[in-house]
């Protein structure tokens, strides 16, 4: 069997699926957003590509912040819901329900439903075509205390958290391994 070759495209999923709040407390707005991802470890460093023509653009572009909101199983429906609907029309926070939370370091409100509220402050603006690319540094992590364990770490599997990919939302499934389990030497028993 062999590969099928199409035209070029974006076909690297899954992705998460987030929730990107920005403005301020008073006039804020949630927009989905799946391109998104880490470009840098020090200093922390993550980006958002997003159309020119969304409300939520020129909110992001005029304050230089944002946060971004993990999604999980129950902000499932948020999550589609506030990447159909504009914001010009519609409060999102209302409409869904959801809790602003102040954040440390930005004005832009976290979104408390959310397991972990990242706060975002923009470096650059890398203007790709379709998109525009925020490329921005993390001022902090904020994650709900439900999901720290006994040890003070996060247990992410605790999240249920959601991703995109081709069109559809899919819960992430069962931990299969951990970052070097194929190299890591087998305990011996004495």
């Amino acid at each position: 069997m062999s590969k099928v070759t199409w035209k070029s495209g974006t076909f690297i999923y899954p992705l998460p699926a987030v929730l990107v709040s920005s403005g301020t407390m008073e006039n804020s707005n949630i927009i989905t957003i799946a391109w998104t991802g880490i470009i840098n470890t020090n200093p922390a460093m993550v980006y958002i590509s997003v159309k020119p023509e969304r409300y939520s653009y020129e909110m992001i572009k005029n304050s230089g912040e944002f946060v971004i909101n993990l999604t999980n199983e129950d902000l499932a429906f948020a999550t589609d819901f506030a990447g159909v609907k504009s914001g010009k029309n519609i409060d999102k926070f209302k409409k869904l329900n959801l809790t602003k939370e102040k954040a440390n370091f930005v004005r832009v409100p976290m979104i408390k439903e959310s397991p972990v509220s990242i706060e975002c402050k923009v470096k650059e603006i890398k203007e790709l075509g379709s998109h525009h690319m925020f490329i921005s540094e993390v001022l902090a992590i904020n994650a709900d205390e439900k999901y720290i364990d006994e040890k003070g770490a996060f247990d992410i599997n605790k999240c249920k958290l959601i991703a995109y990919s081709n069109g559809h939302y899919y819960s992430l499934g069962k931990k299969i391994g951990k970052f070097g389990f194929s190299v890591q030497k087998k305990k011996r028993n004495h």
